[in-house]
């Protein structure tokens, strides 16, 4: 295996045999890097031992497991998970010596962008393996620590809540009448967070500065963009495993002052719905929250799309309300259904390489985790009707690859159509769309065909997830 090029330490000199530390423990530090506005400086330590915590063996391999089993792809030095434990063998005590010593240099995170549903990027910076690897050791220790501070009414990130579980208590607000909502939407949050106002919160609980300037050392670290270095003067990179937590520790101010005004509301990592009696109080607790929002967390808010209105078609995690008898329901919005026929006809395409039975694990794999996610919703006579959609692009996928006339006679045969109507069918010029909505190919290819076949179809995986 080749040597990766992790840096770890600030200082020069190697780690000699003679300074190397257990990894149970590493008392006897007495300085650390402590934290001012624009600076790290030298300072006397006093406080919690968090660090040692985050430096024993069992937390440090319990981080190693969760980061190897998440896989991911490699930083900016190309090492990839199942590089990290030869590395940790050799390196490793250089590696605790110079987290213990305040030494410790996080490398570049690696920017990478995907599509956002608006048709924008989401700009994600991956650190390293080794990094990934150091900030799980310590959101392991820190995420107890901060659990009891955090509100009911937050749901993202955290251990034992779901999406479902937000979803489920904003019916239950619209329910009791509820049934007006401010729908906040933060400007590129994670690209906005103020150093200084994070670093504060995090000194307020954290007694062990140390810690909080690791942290620090990571919001500092910069990022790679192709062959170019810029700099992090805010923002958490989103895509480490220590993100999700200070992105709580942010919002969670926010939290605060909503329980304090008794609001009811719901809140999943940065979508936030607020839930009023009437539009008017709606509009009040809008203008009051931005204020505080942007005065107090130094955060943007995207006032175009921060909306107030009556809560029948408004959107929160990919679903959207509706009010029958009384009772808030949940419905599946457009846009995702959207989403779904997209990956439909990618996954049905012939042009993508995949071999019959690759396409059934794919389409098998993608249907059930769409239906899981969304089996909250009332979707049984849409799902039908894009069912038979469906079957139809199964159809066609399947004619393209019967590409030969004597190929697609011989199938037509086997599926039981009669020689002369076979030989016809396969002799046409019709369009592939056109075929497969045809009459033969609804006979050879019917419904109990494609499912001895073993081909996913939409309403049977619904039965079993809602069953």
């Amino acid at each position: 295996m080749k040597e990766r090029m992790q840096k770890i330490s600030t200082s020069s000199d190697s780690c000699h045999d003679g300074n190397r530390t257990e990894s149970e423990g590493y008392g006897g530090v007495q300085t650390f890097l402590g934290i001012t506005e624009n600076n790290l400086t030298e300072v006397r330590f006093t406080g919690d031992a968090l660090l040692e915590q985050i430096l024993s063996a069992d937390n440090l391999n319990k981080a190693y497991k969760q980061v190897v089993s998440n896989h991911g792809r490699g930083g900016v030095d190309g090492m990839e998970t199942g590089e990290l434990l030869p590395w940790l063998r050799l390196h490793k005590e250089e590696l605790l010596l110079a987290i213990s010593q305040g030494k410790y240099r996080p490398n570049p995170v690696l920017r990478v962008e995907i599509p956002k549903n608006d048709g924008k990027k989401r700009q994600l910076g991956i650190p390293t393996v080794v990094d990934r690897f150091v900030q799980q050791s310590i959101s392991q220790i820190l995420s107890p620590l901060y659990e009891p501070e955090f509100s009911d009414s937050s749901y993202g990130f955290r251990p034992h809540r779901s999406c479902h579980d937000a979803l489920k208590q904003a019916q239950r607000y619209i329910t009791s009448g509820y049934k007006y909502a401010v729908d906040l939407d933060l400007e590129r949050f994670f690209d906005t967070v103020n150093h200084s106002r994070l670093i504060e919160l995090l000194s307020r609980r954290i007694r062990d500065s140390r810690v909080v300037s690791l942290i620090h050392k990571y919001l500092l670290v910069g990022i790679q963009i192709g062959d170019k270095f810029v700099d992090s003067p805010s923002g958490v990179p989103q895509g480490g495993p220590l993100s999700p937590l200070l992105s709580n520790i942010m919002l969670n101010e926010l939290d605060k002052v909503l329980e304090r005004r008794g609001h009811p509301f719901v809140r999943y990592a940065d979508d936030c719905l607020i839930f009023c009696k009437s539009k008017r109080a709606a509009e009040r607790t809008k203008e009051s929250i931005i204020r505080f929002i942007e005065e107090e967390l130094y955060l943007r808010v995207n006032k175009e799309k921060t909306s107030v209105g009556y809560v029948r078609g408004m959107t929160f995690l990919g679903y959207s309300f509706y009010i029958k008898s009384g009772e808030c329901r949940l419905s599946v919005d457009p846009k995702s259904y959207t989403k779904l026929k997209t990956r439909l006809k990618e996954l049905t395409g012939r042009s993508n390489g995949m071999g019959y039975e690759k396409r059934k694990t794919s389409l098998r794999l993608f249907i059930c985790g769409w239906l899981e996610y969304f089996k909250l919703a009332d979707m049984k006579n849409r799902l039908q009707t894009l069912d038979e959609w469906y079957r139809r692009r199964l159809r066609m996928c399947i004619w393209k690859c019967w590409k030969k006339t004597q190929t697609r006679f011989n199938n037509l045969c086997r599926c039981g159509i009669d020689k002369g109507k076979a030989w016809e069918w396969a002799n046409t010029r019709k369009g592939y769309w056109r075929i497969a909505d045809s009459f033969i190919l609804h006979r050879a290819l019917n419904n109990g065909n494609l499912r001895r076949a073993n081909y996913p179809f939409l309403m049977d995986c619904y039965r079993k997830v809602v069953s």
